[in-house]
């Protein structure tokens, strides 16, 4: 029975589309008949403290010789030394959902630091495992990872159920990620904010603590736009009532800066959503033409003229519609995904 170690900072059932993915692939080479064991390490990750760095040398050095390791990127990418010392003990898989460095709001010493911290890193891993060929490229043009080590595992979708939008006065609008600098709803707010001559609503679901700062900005963004009544922050939800929130928007908007994969975006295809997002990353790769409309990262302008014309044209909105349901019809599954990730275990 073929067995691995799975490490992750944090709380596995943290609700980020990242823990998401680590969850499902778990569960997945669970059911394929793996043993899989958990190695949970402390809080504040990628910035771990002389504590976390202390936690995490204890656990790993307690861990057998010739263990096969995977290391969620959001550690490993911070544990170069610590990398580097086990390499010839253990078997490490790093896997990397977007590089630490392409985080929203660093400054450029910060970014500069995580760069060479997790190329040093990925050089002790003997596979990396990435969610999106975008990453893939990344790697190889800015870490320095031989194509021949990375191996492309994109995320599973729950396929949905297809069910008639509710009739309501304006548009539903769904945007679906922690509220942080990189997820860009300062963007989304300013666009929405020359857009209050149309009838529209915006629900925002995600964490409301992962960035303090940036949560008090948006609220204040959003009274100082007079859109209190029209914006909901709704913080973390359940399974159950996400889908809900799915099932009862017209449209998903995700003005990111950078996204690995983009979760959230497949999980609104299957849902038949349009889609509203930005040219960052992986996007380009995950939402097909026919089911979305891509702006640059952080144009104002250029989101709110894309938001104008899916509230003013409902052809077009049907359109992007039908095409968002079949390109979420064609997304991988959760098993597909973990027996992807169980073959790139098993190469040499």
């Amino acid at each position: 029975m073929p067995s691995v170690v799975f490490v992750v900072p944090g709380d596995l059932d943290t609700c980020t589309g990242g823990y998401a993915y680590d969850r499902h692939i778990i569960g997945g080479l669970r059911d394929a008949g793996w043993t899989v064991d958990v190695l949970a390490l402390a809080d504040g990750f990628p910035w771990p403290d002389a504590a976390a760095l202390a936690d995490a040398a204890e656990r790993i050095a307690g861990l057998p010789g010739g263990s096969l390791v995977v290391v969620d990127g959001l550690a490993f990418g911070a544990l170069p030394e610590l990398a580097a010392r086990h390499a010839q003990r253990l078997a490490w898989v790093a896997l990397v959902h977007h590089p630490l460095a392409l985080e929203t709001g660093l400054g450029e010493a910060q970014r500069r630091q995580l760069l060479d911290s997790e190329r040093r890193a990925l050089a002790a891993a003997r596979r990396v495992i990435v969610t999106s060929h975008a990453t893939a490229r990344a790697l190889q043009r800015d870490y320095g990872v031989p194509p021949a080590r990375i191996h492309v595992v994109e995320p599973g979708t729950v396929p949905a159920a297809a069910h008639e939008r509710p009739a309501g006065d304006g548009l539903s609008l769904l945007c679906v990620a922690a509220v942080t600098p990189r997820k860009g709803h300062g963007v989304l707010i300013d666009a929405l904010a020359g857009l209050q001559d149309r009838a529209w609503t915006l629900r925002c679901v995600g964490s409301l603590a992962r960035s303090p700062d940036t949560v008090h900005a948006l609220r204040h963004a959003i009274a100082a736009h007079g859109m209190a009544q029209r914006v909901h922050l709704d913080g973390e939800v359940d399974a159950d009532r996400l889908a809900r929130h799915y099932a009862q928007a017209d449209a998903f908007v995700l003005p990111s800066f950078h996204e690995g994969y983009g979760m959230a975006l497949a999980e609104a295809m299957a849902h038949g959503l349009p889609v509203v997002s930005t040219t960052a990353g992986a996007i380009p790769d995950t939402v097909p033409a026919g089911a979305g409309v891509l702006v640059p990262p952080g144009d104002v302008p250029a989101l709110r003229a894309a938001l104008a014309r899916l509230l003013d044209d409902p052809a077009w909105r049907a359109s992007l519609a039908r095409g968002a349901r079949a390109a979420g019809a064609r997304l991988p599954g959760w098993r597909e995904a973990a027996a992807r990730f169980a073959e790139a275990l098993r190469l040499p």
